[in-house]
């Protein structure tokens, strides 16, 4: 907070010039907004911007300083919009930001272009646009350059966020490598603590995904360096983020007391911060917790709340969790109906942002908890739509998971009374395309070690892996057979770890 004290000292600075002082009011709105207290950023516009939904006045800046107050006003819009969960707000956001960027095109400041496309690819992120994020942060990359260590930093980061949150864990795991040493040339606390909390949330998630004890070691490690520079910075909304994801990372460990101890941290925050959004995924990560004590009907009731909270915003991610969530416990409390009510919305509010791994979870879900509830019919038909939505993914857990309810099926189906219909549906065709992507993924994971891909993949001697690829997958051999270079990154070294529960799903804060 020195340097927003430093610049309100400056506007009390006689004879400033209006483009001056628009310049000093728009970099205390950023130094405000980068430390999550977007109220303040917008009441530093108030002059030149009345109310959120208002188009900024910018009429007689110069044309830089008009690029500045329209990308402030559009990031900061961003921000309110999601957490006061106001309709609309993204979309006004992305129009002011996307001029913004056509002014400083206009301009030629290729970096102030590509720091604009960095925050509309945040406004893509908050709706569960993954693909659009994914394409305009590769522009701004691109735009900004190698020069301006900062905004690449953020950029990379970004990209890693949005990569974890589409569940490309191993992509995801690269960028933070790939981003790592800009960070130890960056003398910013927040920045640095919002490093190390995605660096962890991407471990977090491939612990459950790739049963790797270092990575749980490693991502408490990388927890611990966040919340102290979220303290060092002084910013109490990012820490309770922290608090929420470690509370996730003890639930997949079962050690549920430290959970809800966490969460509890978590609730005090964001209540004495009035973010709703963010308490509803609190209530969303407790759910999970509760469920897997079996205490059912806490969980509901939990996660309900949560689901009420958020169907208020626009937030498709957060809801689409929330919903699934809320489908598992109603149907372990046999509300049968209501179950798949909700985890069939789950699939169309992800499904239409976009975000087709979540809305592919959560299809699987139906699967998981109803099927014997299915009609043949309906498994086909969900096991189907279901592959086409994760036919991308990179997550062995969803996978693992995909594969075992499609060999589940035929006994399903043999279940329910009445001839079997496969007419929309080839059980062998879907098996041998699945296995296929599971070994593909496995393979590259290890770089084309089979005993180690064998391991990721579950198989107790490596040569059922090789028979494998000999007689279905022939294809794939070359991948094995490459001599690689082994690289020597974060996590060179493989054991074998526990089990964890099968959910992956970590929660992002604000970057």
């Amino acid at each position: 907070m020195h340097l927003a004290n430093a610049l309100l000292r400056e506007l009390e600075t006689p004879n400033l010039s209006q483009n001056q002082r628009v310049l000093l009011l728009c970099r205390l709105a950023r130094q405000l907004e980068r430390g999550g207290d977007y109220e303040g950023a917008r009441e530093a516009l108030t002059e030149l911007w009345p109310a959120v939904g208002d188009r900024p006045l910018i009429e007689g800046l110069e044309n830089e300083i008009q690029a500045d107050v329209l990308l402030r006003v559009g990031s900061i819009t961003g921000w309110i919009g999601s957490a006061r969960q106001i309709e609309g707000a993204q979309e006004v956001a992305k129009d002011l930001i996307s001029e913004s960027a056509g002014i400083f095109g206009e301009l030629g400041l290729g970096a102030r272009v590509g720091e604009a496309r960095s925050d509309l690819a945040l406004c893509y992120w908050r709706e569960g646009a993954f693909d659009e994020a994914r394409v305009t942060l590769e522009q701004a990359l691109t735009d900004i350059g190698n020069d301006n260590i900062e905004l690449k930093a953020i950029a990379l980061l970004r990209k890693a966020i949005v990569e974890r949150s589409s569940t490309r864990l191993n992509d995801a795991l690269a960028i933070c490598n790939e981003a790592a040493h800009l960070f130890t040339e960056i003398d910013d606390h927040l920045l640095i603590a919002h490093f190390h909390h995605c660096f962890a949330n991407v471990l977090n998630q491939l612990s459950s995904a790739e049963h790797r004890e270092e990575y749980i070691d490693r991502a408490l490690i990388e927890y611990a360096a966040a919340s102290f520079h979220f303290e060092e910075a002084g910013h109490t909304r990012y820490q309770a983020c922290v608090y929420i994801n470690l509370g996730f990372l003890f639930f997949t460990l079962n050690r549920f007391s430290e959970a809800h101890e966490n969460l509890d941290r978590a609730q005090v925050l964001f209540t004495k911060l009035k973010d709703n959004p963010h308490l509803a995924q609190v209530d969303e990560t407790r759910a999970r917790v509760l469920l897997a004590e079996g205490r059912i009907v806490e969980a509901e009731k939990t996660v309900r709340a949560a689901v009420k909270t958020l169907e208020a915003g626009h937030d498709a991610l957060w809801l689409t969790e929330a919903l699934t969530t809320h489908g598992i416990a109603l149907a372990r409390l046999k509300h049968l109906a209501e179950a798949r009510a909700a985890l069939e919305r789950a699939v169309k509010i992800a499904e239409e942002a976009g975000d087709f791994e979540n809305a592919g979870v959560a299809a699987l879900t139906i699967i998981e908890e109803l099927g014997p509830k299915l009609s043949t019919t309906e498994i086909c038909e969900t096991i189907d739509h279901t592959g086409t939505l994760l036919q991308k993914t990179q997550d062995l857990n969803t996978l693992r998971r995909l594969t075992k309810v499609i060999f589940e099926a035929l006994f399903l189906v043999h279940a329910i009374p009445g001839p079997p219909d496969w007419t929309k549906f080839s059980f062998r065709d879907a098996v041998t395309r699945y296995e296929k992507h599971l070994i593909r993924l496995a393979l590259k994971d290890s770089e084309g070690m089979v005993t180690q891909a064998s391991r990721l993949l579950g198989f107790k001697h490596h040569q059922s892996l090789i028979a494998l690829i000999t007689t279905r997958h022939s294809d794939l051999i070359e991948l094995r057979s490459k001599k690689r270079i082994r690289r020597h990154h974060l996590m060179s070294h493989t054991k074998r770890g526990k089990k964890q529960p099968k959910s992956s799903r970590v929660k992002e804060s604000p970057k």
